[in-house]
């Protein structure tokens, strides 16, 4: 297994056990419906949305300020 495919398989190993002690469940609890799970998903993709339109605008920033010298 190369680096790469290990880092996430720790990442996810960290996240899960992070939601555990945070809201003191885990993903076999039983309380939600499919409804719910998919507006939790789409609240996370909106998240990572803005996360990467952030990470795109500093970057291309970055790259403009590279050309100016």
């Amino acid at each position: 297994m190369d680096s790469i495919v290990r880092s996430v398989i720790d990442k996810f190993i960290h996240r899960a056990e992070f939601g555990e002690k945070k809201y003191g469940t885990d993903l076999d609890r039983t309380d939600l419906c499919l409804e719910d799970y998919l507006q939790h998903a789409l609240e996370e993709h909106m998240d990572a949305i803005l996360y990467l339109t952030k990470a795109l605008k500093l970057e291309r920033e970055k790259k403009e300020q590279e050309k100016l010298g």
